[in-house]
């Protein structure tokens, strides 16, 4: 059905034609004209057979507000949008682009031929390349080969890559962070880790701050040749340039200073996984293995120390260390252990401690904690649950209602959360009921609607002990955050091991994990309350000299964790 029109302006049919094929679509339907259904409402059109409009001219009289300038404003914005359209499309169809694409494409399927042949075409196209291309170029080039290249295959590929580099400068490509690892891989490759660690030297020049990974061809290659020396220099580089050293970097730096025997470097290294990793690899555990069963290792130590002076050193350094070096002499003996539930390692008998974590850390560790928060969640809602917690906490125990809802159930039980509570409620020096944080989805619908679980809901409101998290939120946010403000314990078995928990860091998050989070152990007559250990789970140093290593092998409720346990054949007496 369609309007009868009378005379049209130029500009009048210019519009008609672009924005709709019937006079009613025209109308009602295209975007530039809400405004004027907006504005216009009481303005009754009808279209039908009998009462349809003479023109529609009459009708943008009727509206009054229709000129001749918004027509052209709609005809500007639709000019506008064309132009950029097709200024996109040129994007997408120019040659560099293109050669981007395919050259992506490359790196996805490690396919260096294409891309080697795909380089050589653009040069001879004069297609301009930018430092992206010469990215993957590079790191193509610097890649490890598969094994099955010709003989002399490697070396055709990184002497490619350091041609494709200098042929970056002569284009005055401006390097970066990534093109600097690329080419110090290509040098690593080829076994000159002096060029790998000159060219992270001159990043600086460059105005580029190394990264870890800038550090590791270098730092990898002195280590496997056995160059001690220059290993240390680049771990020192890396730490004068603030780059922290992890598990992999500090367990090469450990196995080569057990090579060559020097066991002061040793005994840091030690420390510095003692204080970075905590628990450590499959891989990390064979190399302190080797070390204490080595004959390097019982030639070292002190036969006689100042017990006084080792006491002060565990007390400053907040328990579980010493740092005053090796004691006692003689050969190790190192086998795989486990603790029972009070700490004592059940191969000799020595009992790990608790150590502390101060208070300090964690009031700075709940400000940021909260801070996060308020950047991922919409702030007025995360600042009206704090002003909550402020006035009906603090608790002496937070439970993931989600979790534990739904823990060994294919159904939410509103019943297992309830016996839990209570549980935690006898255990509590308070007697307060814990804190409950479940998703307003939860609380409103499913099985919240059973007459039970509403009695029990609103039982948990009056007494301030339930907190729902408002639509599109994470609760995750909340029932940590409430936890650590409240530094008391946190009921779920959420391993908290996600992207959400990896932007806390690695530092302190594990330390206050290990010591507040309650786990749920499933059994015939339900759910068991599997408490924090009493002992710190990481390296323990102990006053007579001995150590203790959880290694990343077991840790779940069914298979405990194994220690590598080292003492020596000869206790000290």
């Amino acid at each position: 059905m369609l309007f009868r029109v009378a005379s049209f302006s130029p500009k009048t049919s210019i519009l008609l034609s672009l924005f709709c094929k019937s006079s009613y679509a025209f109308f009602f339907h295209s975007k530039s004209f809400t405004c004027l259904s907006f504005n216009y409402t009481s303005m009754r059109i009808v279209c039908n057979a009998k009462k349809q409009p003479k023109s529609l001219v009459s009708i943008v009289r009727e509206a009054a507000h229709f000129s001749t300038t918004s027509a052209e404003a709609l005809l500007q914005n639709s000019t506008d949008r064309g132009t950029r359209m097709s200024r996109k499309k040129a994007r997408r169809e120019a040659p560099e682009m293109i050669l981007r694409v395919k050259l992506d494409l490359c790196s996805k399927n490690g396919d260096l031929a294409e891309a080697l042949r795909l380089y050589d075409e653009a040069r001879a196209n004069n297609v301009q390349l930018n430092v992206h291309h010469y990215n993957v170029l590079l790191y193509l080039c610097s890649s490890e080969s598969d094994g099955n290249e010709e003989r002399g295959g490697d070396f055709v590929r990184l002497d490619k890559g350091f041609e494709i580099f200098k042929q970056m400068g002569i284009d005055k490509v401006e390097p970066n962070e990534a093109t600097f690892t690329n080419v110090s891989r290509l040098a690593a490759t080829k076994k000159d880790p002096e060029l790998a660690f000159d060219l992270v030297k001159k990043m600086k020049g460059h105005g580029i701050v190394p990264r870890l990974r800038s550090y590791g061809p270098a730092l990898f290659e002195f280590c496997k040749m056995g160059m001690a020396d220059k290993a240390y220099e680049v771990d020192l580089h890396m730490m004068d340039n603030g780059v922290v050293a992890e598990e992999t970097e500090l367990s090469a730096l450990l196995r080569v200073s057990s090579e060559v025997k020097r066991e002061e470097k040793v005994y840091e290294m030690m420390h510095r996984l003692r204080a970075t990793v905590r628990q450590v690899s499959e891989d990390t555990a064979a190399v302190m293995e080797d070390w204490f069963t080595s004959k390097g290792a019982a030639e070292v130590g002190a036969e006689k120390w100042d017990v006084g002076k080792v006491k002060k050193g565990v007390l400053e350094g907040g328990g579980g260390w010493h740092g005053q070096g090796w004691l006692g002499k003689g050969s190790w003996r190192v086998v795989r252990a486990m603790m029972d539930e009070t700490g004592v390692c059940q191969s000799c008998g020595e009992k790990l401690v608790c150590i502390d974590i101060d208070p300090e850390e964690t009031e700075n560790f709940a400000r940021a904690l909260a801070k996060l928060a308020c950047e991922k969640e919409a702030r007025n809602n995360f600042a009206k649950f704090q002003e909550w917690l402020q006035r009906h906490g603090p608790f002496d125990a937070v439970v993931d209602g989600a979790n534990l809802g739904l823990a060994n159930q294919h159904t939410f039980s509103f019943a297992q959360i309830a016996r839990v509570v209570n549980q935690l409620r006898q255990i509590s020096p308070s007697k307060k009921l814990p804190l409950v944080v479940l998703h307003k989805s939860r609380v409103t619908g499913g099985p919240a609607q059973h007459p039970n679980n509403k009695r029990l809901l609103e039982s948990w409101k009056k007494a301030g002990a339930l907190y729902s998290t408002p639509q599109g939120s994470n609760d995750d946010w909340y029932w940590l955050y409430a936890a650590v403000s409240s530094k008391c314990l946190l009921v779920t078995n959420d391993e908290m091991r996600d992207h959400l928990f990896n932007l806390l860091g690695n530092s302190f998050f594990p330390r206050w994990k290990e010591k507040h989070q309650v786990r749920l152990k499933p059994s015939s007559d339900g759910l068991i309350l599997h408490m924090p250990p009493p002992y710190s789970i990481v390296i323990q140093e102990s006053e007579q000299g001995s150590w203790h290593i959880p290694t990343v092998t077991g840790d779940d409720l069914e298979t405990p964790r194994q220690w590598i346990c080292a003492t020596r054949t000869r206790p000290h007496k």
